[in-house]
């Protein structure tokens, strides 16, 4: 099986098109000549999705089910992909409404949001004890053989301080969650983006062995998804969490970051770009994809 996650960027249909890959806050991304490079960008995020041809695919910033159905009918098939009958995009808590979603070939048992939870409910102290824990949700997908929890932490902006705060809190929810629902021997994975800077030391879901990360077994330079605009930093939001079964079952398994879609400016060792990604835009987001490969499964 191989299973990839993806921050697409905000994915969202409007009147029949599809927003590009783009935020509000760089004035680059304003204005006609902005949206005119709409259709490419999603061309792109099409192109980065085929290369990977993963089993399951784990999205982030997906609107709503229309958008994913849309996106699938009209920019996936046409390339070729072979169809994911298995889609799945349920409401989160994000305010613009940018949400988790799945694409899968493989039979999805069980799908369950957990969106609605909050501190009080999970019996964990917190600020607000009645607002949502999670910023957007924590998705459980069961299939055979293997759990997938979809996950996008809170961003550390506007306010790094709290937005470390919130994380901590949705990573205690998360392994609380985790824990009553899967037994020592279980096979679980962890995918998404865990907004997480390095220096925040703040994924307390791999303390004590709780969970792997896969990244450990990857070479540090080789360790990114995402490149700052601003500072040039690399960082790996984008994360692989294993269970400890799953992690002994395949030793080999690794993540692999698919960097073609992204801008050019995010190239510091030249690798290879798709034909159309641009300086700036078009590109397919501002986050590479991750594959992991799990043999026979």
């Amino acid at each position: 099986m191989r299973i990839a996650t993806f921050n697409v960027q905000n994915l969202r249909l409007r009147g029949g098109r599809l927003d590009g890959a783009r935020d509000g806050d760089d004035p680059r991304d304003s204005g006609a000549d902005a949206v005119r490079l709409d259709p490419l960008d999603r061309r792109l995020t099409a192109e980065v999705i085929a290369l990977i041809d993963a089993d399951v695919l784990a999205l982030q910033e997906v609107f709503d089910a229309a958008t994913l159905d849309h996106f699938h009918d009209a920019h996936l098939l046409p390339l070729g992909v072979a169809a994911y009958p298995e889609r799945i995009c349920l409401p989160g808590n994000d305010g613009r409404g940018l949400d988790l979603a799945v694409l899968s070939r493989r039979t999805i048992r069980q799908s369950r949001s957990h969106a609605a939870l909050t501190p009080r409910g999970l019996g964990l102290t917190a600020e607000k004890p009645d607002d949502p824990l999670f910023r957007r949700d924590a998705l459980r997908i069961d299939l055979v053989g293997v759990s997938l929890w979809i996950v996008h932490f809170k961003a550390p902006w506007p306010d790094p301080v709290a937005g470390a705060a919130i994380r901590r809190l949705e990573s205690e929810a998360l392994r609380k969650l985790i824990s009553a629902a899967h037994g020592p021997e279980a096979m679980w994975i962890i995918a998404g983006d865990f907004n997480e800077p390095e220096e925040d030391g703040n994924l307390t879901l791999i303390d004590d062995g709780f969970a792997v990360d896969l990244w450990s077994r990857v070479p540090e330079a080789e360790r990114w998804t995402y490149r700052d605009p601003d500072s040039g930093r690399l960082s790996a939001p984008d994360r692989f969490l294993a269970s400890p079964a799953l992690a002994a079952r395949w030793p080999e398994a690794q993540p692999v970051p698919v960097r073609f879609g992204l801008d050019r400016a995010a190239n510091p060792g030249g690798e290879p770009r798709l034909p159309l990604v641009g300086r700036h835009r078009p590109h397919a987001s501002d986050h590479a994809a991750l594959i992991l490969d799990l043999p026979g499964l």
